[in-house]
């Protein structure tokens, strides 16, 4: 499991910040539970616990910039 800073990814950043609230609507709207907590434990538990975990131990260099604020 890694530990420490993550790799910045810009295309994946851009992604993520630019993926409409259409979007999510529409997902919403034809598929039940979804955006709902705790449903990444139900649909997949295995995969819920791995990235609980490598949330918890590792950081972005975003959070760093968080700190000083």
């Amino acid at each position: 499991m890694k530990m420490g800073l993550r790799t910045p990814n810009p295309m994946k950043s851009l992604k993520a910040r630019t993926t409409g609230k259409l979007k999510r609507q529409m997902k919403k709207a034809v598929i039940p539970g979804y955006g709902m907590k705790g449903m990444g434990y139900i649909k997949n538990p295995k995969r819920a616990i791995k990235n609980k975990i490598y949330k918890k131990t590792t950081f972005s260099i975003w959070d760093i910039f968080k700190l000083f604020k």
